[in-house]
């Protein structure tokens, strides 16, 4: 029997654009769930709370200052968030964590994402570092479909396991090769060195990986990767913020140079949403202390918002 899952009654916490909070997803009636996973598996006991742990409350505090109102016009968007329709945003809250425990957090999240899957919304993961989703990728079973998955990072996280670890931040895209419901993978923004030996390269060529590097993107434009992409397709975005370039998301741990901007984001967001049906995603690595004026926080809300407002220009909620 699945267990009841609700946040802890904290009516202090603060939700994302002040949306509604949903204390208890088996009543979760939302168009879009914002949902938070703080907590990876770690490598070490140091990163049992690491910074990005943190990062899920630092969105929702900055998001107060991305958005005007949900009446003004937004240009990004081509118009206000909802449209005029009538769409439903809940704010479920965070899956918390326990110290006794450490390895329930991942079974926890991946039950807390099939209820909201379930329950017909677009699930927005805020991490938390870039393990989260693989218990968000797991539970897109629920679906019933194969789904394209779309990783925007500057390292391709195939890892089998680091320190006998093999659901870390290194390894989310190795996982999801191994899941029945994932069919082609594009990697996107790759660039520099990580923790990917020749190996995993390998690994990632020999599975089909569509491997994309942010220079390419920059010479060739986003538009050029989303064609490269079938059209009618389930897809699912996976956004480390250390994809983007520092100079537009520099509270991240690993700043690389060279990485995505804001405009190839929007691209990639609306295209998405309009080649087929963009189930969900996650946005993950930020490191609210290194952040500079939330700079970081505030760029990770406005991806959230974008693929709202793309979501009711396309149709999903009609």
């Amino acid at each position: 029997m699945t267990p009841r899952l609700t946040v802890p009654p904290r009516r202090s916490f603060q939700t994302f654009l002040d949306f509604p909070l949903c204390e208890d997803l088996d009543t979760l009636d939302a168009d879009v769930a914002i949902f938070g996973i703080p907590y990876g598996d770690p490598y070490n006991l140091e990163e049992a709370t690491n910074d990005q742990s943190h990062a899920p409350a630092a969105i929702r505090r900055e998001s107060e200052s991305i958005l005007s109102g949900l009446d003004h016009y937004d240009f990004d968007i081509g118009g206000t968030l909802f449209d005029g329709r009538d769409i439903k945003v809940a704010d479920a809250g965070d899956i918390p964590g326990d110290v006794r425990d450490l390895g329930a957090h991942y079974p926890r999240a991946e039950a807390a994402v099939r209820k909201i899957l379930s329950a017909g919304a677009l699930p927005i993961v805020f991490g938390g570092d870039h393990g989260v989703p693989i218990p968000v990728m797991r539970a897109l079973e629920v679906l019933g479909e194969t789904i394209t998955l779309i990783q925007v990072d500057a390292h391709i996280d195939w890892r089998d396991e680091v320190n006998g670890v093999r659901e870390g931040y290194s390894s989310p895209m190795r996982r999801a090769s191994e899941m029945n419901h994932i069919g082609a993978i594009h990697q996107l923004g790759i660039r520099s060195s990580g923790s990917a030996r020749s190996e995993e390269v390998a690994a990632a060529r020999a599975y089909g990986a569509h491997i994309v590097t942010a220079y390419e993107i920059h010479d060739r434009g986003m538009a050029a990767v989303l064609e490269r992409i079938p059209d009618g397709g389930h897809y699912y975005l996976t956004v480390d913020l250390d994809g983007l370039d520092p100079s537009v998301a520099p509270g991240v741990m690993a700043r690389t140079p060279g990485g995505l901007l804001y405009h190839h984001m929007r691209t990639l967001i609306q295209g998405l949403t309009r080649k087929g049906r963009l189930v969900g995603m996650d946005l993950n690595e930020i490191a609210p202390k290194y952040d500079l004026g939330g700079i970081t926080c505030g760029i990770a809300g406005r991806m959230a918002l974008m693929y709202i407002g793309a979501a009711v220009r396309a149709g999903y909620f009609d």
